[in-house]
């Protein structure tokens, strides 16, 4: 399965992490989110096809892009920070490049996962139900993915000294260094890349094939992340965040599949 070998590697590149320091560890993070957004968009590319996927990256990577380079020079809308110089490779105006390719990376399989729950909560419910409703429920998913994929990626990655937070703002218990702020400002910037991938969703009708890989990806996002907090990196905190942030979406995505409610097939009309 061709969609599965970029995500087989990025299983090995992330388990490698924990085991380096230094200038390997950088190369590591580079290579990590090279290999999630290559799987991200092979996947794309097989089930929806080269111009839904470049699409995809556009949307993502472009909005992912313009909100760091803003939130870089003004502090809106995540609050002030800035990241550390030379290590992440080629920047554009303090950020380096390899931040947008992070964002598509990350919110695919968590759009993916937002589509079968939403599209689960319109089968059970009724199948009256507005498509609007369903979009907006799968808009509102992304959201809250999102947000909990970061409650594990900043703590990280601030621990690691690649990026530095300036404001002085409250943040949760146990993680005082992250500002609440950031967490709004990934709320808005995830609900706008939402809404328009509800709009790029009906220009490609979805095969279905490999829907299999982001979602193991998704889960391992969530579940092997949690445990590399917990037992390999020290951060048990974030653990915890991370675990019941992104379990909104993996509770109800593990209960589903076990009850057969959610199944790995195609969902027709363009949706994923």
């Amino acid at each position: 399965m061709v969609a599965a070998v970029p995500a087989v590697l990025l299983v090995l590149v992330q388990i490698a992490y924990p085991l380096t320091g230094g200038v390997a560890r950088d190369r590591v993070t580079v290579a990590v989110v090279g290999l999630s957004a290559v799987t991200a968009l092979v996947h794309a590319g097989l089930t929806r096809g080269v111009r839904w996927a470049a699409g995809f990256l556009v949307i993502v990577s472009g909005i992912g892009l313009a909100a760091e380079v803003v939130g870089t020079a003004t502090g809106v809308p995540f609050g002030a920070y800035e990241y550390a110089v030379g290590r992440l490779g080629p920047e554009f105006a303090g950020v380096p490049l390899v931040v947008p390719l992070a964002w598509t990376g990350g919110i695919y399989p968590v759009w993916i996962v937002s589509g079968l729950l939403s599209s689960a909560v319109g089968e059970q419910v009724s199948r009256t139900v507005p498509q609007v409703r369903l979009m907006m429920l799968r808009v509102w998913l992304t959201m809250l993915g999102a947000v909990g994929w970061d409650l594990f990626l900043d703590p990280q990655m601030v621990a690691d000294g690649q990026w530095e937070w300036k404001s002085g703002a409250v943040g949760l218990p146990g993680l005082g260094q992250i500002p609440l702020t950031n967490y709004l400002g990934w709320l808005a910037v995830a609900a706008l890349m939402a809404v328009l991938l509800e709009v790029w969703d009906r220009t490609a009708i979805d095969t279905g094939a490999a829907r299999v890989v982001p979602v193991a990806v998704f889960l391992w996002t969530w579940l092997g992340s949690a445990l590399a907090h917990a037992v390999f990196l020290a951060l048990p905190i974030s653990a915890i965040y991370g675990f019941a942030g992104l379990g909104v979406l993996g509770i109800p995505l593990v209960r589903g599949l076990m009850a057969r409610r959610i199944t790995l097939r195609p969902l027709g009309h363009g949706t994923m």
